[in-house]
Formats: C-alpha cells, structure tokens, sequence
C-alpha cells in the first residue's frame, strides 16, 4: 500500500479508479490537463462534469503540473481520451524507469491505426506496460457495483502485480496475455454501441438490437484475428462482455450518440452539445482504415462511417446491411465475410 500510484486523465474513468485505488489504501494522484479545472476539483471534491455526485476523497492529491503527476510514481495510469493521448504523451518526455504503465485507454489512432500501448511505446519507449479493459462504466465502479475486467501485458509478473493492486472485493481483475486482442476489443465495440444507437433512435427493438451485436461481434473478430489476436480473446470481457454493457446501458456514451442520430440529429450538433467523449465516433474512422489495409470486411463498422460521415440516412443503412449478400454462419474465421 506504500507504491504512489498516478493517474493521467481526471475524466470519469480516470476519476473512477483513483477513488477506487485510494480506498484500498494507496496513496493516489490524480491529474487534470486544465489548471482552472483541477483546481474546481480540489475545492470542490466533486468531478461535476464527468463524474457528478461522487466524492472524492481528501486523501486524493490532484494537479495540473505533468512532472508532479510522474515524479517518483510506481504505477501510471493513462485515462486520456484516446484521440488527445499522444499530444499527452509528447509533454512528458520521460517517466521512472521502474514504472509500471497502465493503459485504460479504448481506441485506435487515426492516420497510424496504433492501439494505444503500441502510441504509448512509440513516444516513451520500451516500458513495463500493461492493459486494463472490459465492461466497467465509471458511474459504476465509483458506486461499488461489483465489475469485472481484464488485465493483459507482454509480461506476465507486471499483469499479476497490477491485478493485484487493482482487485477488491467489488472489483475483479483476470488476467489474459493476448494485448491484442484486449485492446482491440475495448476500443472496437464502441462502434457496434453507436450502431445499437441508432438502432434504438430509429424506434427498432430486441430483435435488431441482438442482430448488431451479435454480427457486429463476428466483424471484430475478423478484425483482431487478423492483427493478431486471439479468437478467443473476444468472447470474454474486453470482447462480448463490454460489448453488451456498452450497447445496451444509459451510461453509454456511444450508444446515446447513436440514439441521436436515429432521431435525426446531425453529428456536429450533437458533439457541440456534449462534455464528455464517445470514442466510437472517432474510433470507426481509424478502424475503416485498418480493415482496408487488411482486407477484412466490416460492414457494421462501414455503414456506421457512412451514416457519421457520408451523408447515408440510418434508414439506407438499414437497407444497406439487410440486403446484402446471404451468408452462412458459423463463417470460417479465416476468410469470412
């Protein structure tokens, strides 16, 4: 209990899991990128913006200064939204060499296609990384709602050390050594959430929504097999375990954007009216990218991208995705289509 533990990012999920770490007793920092903001919150001791009606605890230091946040720390905890994540990490230039890094970032690069622990190695080198991931909405865990996840890394003491120091009674912590497929999973069911959305907003039911989720779960598949994942890897929390809680919760983000956008709103407007970020609207720009390099067929993820960004109604994407060529299923994870 006497390691220092730093959190990157005073978003809900970062503000989360510093709570839930100082109550177990470690000694916690938690930093916020805007001065004014961090110190709203060590007055207030409240993230009324993205974690409203939680305390947080005095025992949590909070700060604006970079080298406060990594000076001396044994385990740094990255919660940046994954689209600000390398403009973070450029102002840090160099980290204890002893630290363990623990990425809870869901998302993938826009231009590079980079998970975000190979953006995290790319700009501080070769460091003791780890991967935490799998249904687990902050307003949740604040409360104490018992939430599993999981945690993966190339190096299987560092997965064991941070499943130790992160599991509690009401927050469970497997491990799992495919990084890959831990990642992708995380950040790719952002984009079936936005499709389960729009589903809801167009007034659809049971029926529609269990069809995205359960096609949408083999396109992701496809996906992280061919990057390298494991198949398995996608079944559990980071896979259809986070899927689930993401497309069907209120807490949602992505599944409320895509809610919007089933009623008719544009996708400027409502990301002007919003504080919060639903990675899955940038994320299902990086991921179109990817499936073109790689040949894989994703069309969920397309027709997603073709609603936010082409101009596409919900209801010719409806059109789109029901008239498509008939397939089998099971389909041959190979080559499937």
């Amino acid at each position: 209990m006497e390691k220092k533990i730093s959190i990157l990012g005073a978003g809900g999920w970062g503000t989360a899991l510093a709570i839930h770490l100082s109550q177990k007793g470690y000694k916690v920092l938690l930093w916020e990128v805007f001065p004014e903001y961090a110190e709203a919150l060590r007055k207030r001791r409240e993230n009324y913006k993205f974690l409203p009606g939680i305390k947080i605890p005095q025992e949590i230091e909070i700060t604006a200064s970079t080298g406060k946040a990594v000076e001396k720390t044994d385990i740094l905890v990255v919660a940046i939204p994954s689209r600000y994540l390398r403009k973070v990490l450029e102002k840090i230039p160099s980290i204890p060499p002893t630290c363990i890094v623990v990425s809870v970032v869901k998302g993938i690069e826009e231009g590079t296609g980079k998970r975000m622990s190979e953006l995290i190695e790319e700009e501080w080198g070769k460091v003791r990384l780890a991967v935490l991931s799998g249904p687990s909405h902050a307003e949740e865990v604040a409360r104490r709602v018992p939430t599993a996840v999981v945690v993966s890394s190339s190096y299987p003491k560092v997965a064991r050390e941070v499943q130790e120091i992160f599991i509690s009674p009401f927050f469970r912590v497997y491990t799992n050594p495919d990084i890959i497929g831990v990642e992708l999973g995380g950040a790719l069911k952002n984009i079936i959430a936005l499709a389960c959305g729009i589903s809801d907003g167009l007034g659809f039911g049971d029926n529609t929504r269990a069809a995205i989720m359960t096609r949408g779960l083999a396109e992701i598949v496809r996906l992280g097999v061919a990057m390298g994942g494991n198949p398995s890897t996608f079944w559990g929390l980071s896979g259809m375990g986070d899927m689930i809680v993401t497309c069907t919760s209120s807490h949602s983000r992505n599944r409320a954007v895509g809610e919007r956008i089933g009623k008719g709103e544009s996708l400027q407007e409502i990301l002007s009216s919003m504080e919060k970020v639903a990675e899955g609207v940038f994320t299902v720009k990086s991921t179109r990218e990817l499936a073109y390099r790689v040949k894989v067929e994703m069309p969920i993820t397309e027709v997603v991208y073709q609603i936010l960004y082409a101009g596409m109604s919900p209801e010719e994407g409806v059109k789109s995705l029901m008239l498509r060529t008939p397939r089998e299923e099971p389909e041959r994870l190979n080559h499937g289509k």
